[in-house]
Formats: C-alpha cells, sequence, structure tokens
C-alpha cells in the first residue's frame, strides 16, 4: 500500500525531468534590435517566409548558410515549439509551425546578422 506514493513521485519526477529538458532548448538573448529567440548555443534563430507551415524549403546551399536548428533523439515538443520533420528524417524545431534556422555568419550571441536577408525573407524569431 504504502508504493503508491513512491511510484506517483517517480513519475512526477520524470515528468518535470522532460518538462524542464524543454527549457534549457530555448533562451532569449539580447540583440541590437532588442531580445530574439536563440537555441541552446546562444545563437540567433531565423524563420524563413518561403517555408509552409510545418515544411522546411531549406535544404543544399540554402542549409549550408542556414543550418536548421535540429532536436536531438529525446526531445519533446512543448509549448509553441514542434517539430518538422525533414527530407532526411531529421527533426528540426518550430515555433508556431515555423521552422528554425541559425545564420551561418552569425557567431556570437545576439548576432543578427540574417535579419532581412534574401529581401527581406529572413526574420529573426522571437521569443513566445
Amino acid at each position: 500500500m504504502k508504493k503508491t506514493p513512491i511510484f506517483a513521485a517517480i513519475a512526477l519526477a520524470a515528468f518535470a525531468g522532460i518538462a524542464h529538458a524543454g527549457t534549457t532548448t530555448f533562451q532569449s538573448v539580447n540583440s541590437p534590435e532588442g531580445q530574439v529567440l536563440a537555441g541552446q548555443n546562444g545563437q540567433t534563430l531565423y524563420t524563413y517566409a518561403h517555408d509552409a507551415r510545418d515544411q522546411s524549403a531549406c535544404y543544399g546551399s540554402c542549409a549550408s548558410e542556414w543550418p536548421p536548428y535540429l532536436a536531438n533523439s529525446s526531445a519533446q515538443p512543448f509549448a509553441h515549439y514542434s517539430f518538422v520533420v525533414r527530407k532526411d528524417g531529421q527533426r528540426q524545431w518550430a515555433l508556431n509551425g515555423e521552422p528554425l534556422y541559425f545564420r551561418a555568419g552569425d557567431k556570437q550571441p545576439g548576432d543578427i546578422s540574417g535579419q532581412n536577408a534574401g529581401d527581406g525573407a529572413w526574420q529573426v524569431a522571437r521569443p513566445s
């Protein structure tokens, strides 16, 4: 009879660990244009206007310049964050269905070299 509270506590701790894992996947960093969404590495994240909802259009040389923010195998979607499955089967993080990318030219947290690139097709992602 006393095992039930122990099992409940273990299950709650496991769920809390999953929820906490998501909080380190994204962060808000300062940039010259205010707060921007960044990945776990502190680099600014971007969205691409040519993507369809829940689908990436950036492959090949595009993905070399704009690396997708890939999720590790244990990552779980949470809040407004989900996954887009890329052509190669990898999971890419998305915010409200918009795939998220880094800019190869950004070197430090808060760099926003990709803002308005591609005739405005690339935009910094904002914390939700």
